[in-house]
């Protein structure tokens, strides 16, 4: 029996609108290609983009109709596997020319895939822990006000 002890459904609806909208605005109008600083190797990258936004939609939609911490772990768990394949892309093909910039372009954007790697590392870690603790019935802290 799913448990009915609130998932964010706010939360999970809007995180599905945010990557619904990415997923527009990247493919359709007005598309990667009207970034100056893209180059056409993001054409290789894009599957695992598309992928990671969808997985985010499908946990964000399926989370708010079947209100359960367990299918909401695995769910984040799904999508940031996806994310992190994203970066892991993102970084081997580097679809980013920033000739004539500020020569710092390359290290920064290294860097915050970095951190959006180690983000998504502490991320899964916290579902495991999270997956774990709804399979065992062990119900979340109240939060302190």
């Amino acid at each position: 029996m799913a448990d009915r002890t609130s998932t964010g459904g706010s939360g999970n609806i809007g995180s599905a609108i945010v990557n619904a909208l990415l997923l527009y605005g990247i493919n359709i109008w007005p598309g990667w290609e009207v970034l100056p600083f893209l180059t056409a190797g993001m054409a290789r990258v894009l599957d695992l983009i598309n992928a990671s936004l969808i997985a985010g939609i499908v946990v964000g939609v399926v989370c708010v109709l079947i209100r359960s911490r367990a299918l909401l772990a695995v769910g984040n768990l799904v999508a940031l596997g996806f994310g992190m394949a994203a970066i892991i892309r993102v970084w081997e093909v580097f679809p980013f020319d920033f000739t004539g910039g500020w020569p710092g372009w390359p290290v920064l954007v290294r860097v915050l895939l970095v951190i959006g790697a180690v983000g998504s590392v502490i991320g899964a870690v916290a579902e495991l822990v999270n997956l774990v603790r709804a399979l065992a019935g062990i119900e979340p802290r109240p939060r302190r006000r």
